[in-house]
């Protein structure tokens, strides 16, 4: 095919734009592709998930009979330890969940501030 001469520079215009577009897009624009879209969207919607879930976890712990031992075992733990005290509390675990999650359990410790909660005194009906 034979091209005019006149064409080739648009047509050179017009990749040479579409290159520089894409680039800036890309690079300061915020374009993302549909895969680093939907990780973020998955991202955002754990954490979401796991913010939801701290006042159940918070719940759980305030209302479990046997909170008291459970907090002396989870200060008893090192502090990289504590996540998993927590778990094996229970506290951590999603009512309908088999298991303990460990997302939750690492931002309920967080709400949590286990040093700082003062453990219960002894009454007359623990024998002390």
């Amino acid at each position: 095919m034979n091209t005019p001469e006149w064409i080739k520079p648009g047509i050179n215009g017009a990749v040479i734009g579409a290159a520089v577009v894409g680039i800036v897009g890309f690079t300061w624009g915020g374009w993302v592709t549909g895969g680093t879209a939907h990780e973020r969207a998955m991202a955002m919607a754990h954490d979401d998930v796991v913010a939801a879930m701290v006042p159940v976890c918070l719940d759980m712990a305030r209302t479990d009979p046997d909170r008291a031992a459970k907090l002396v075992t989870i200060r008893g733990a090192s502090t990289f330890q504590r996540r998993d005290a927590l778990m094996e509390a229970g506290w951590a675990t999603v009512p309908g969940a088999e298991a303990a999650d460990r997302d939750i359990a690492q931002a309920c410790l967080a709400s949590l501030d286990v040093d700082a909660i003062p453990e219960r005194p002894k009454t007359a009906a623990d024998g002390g």
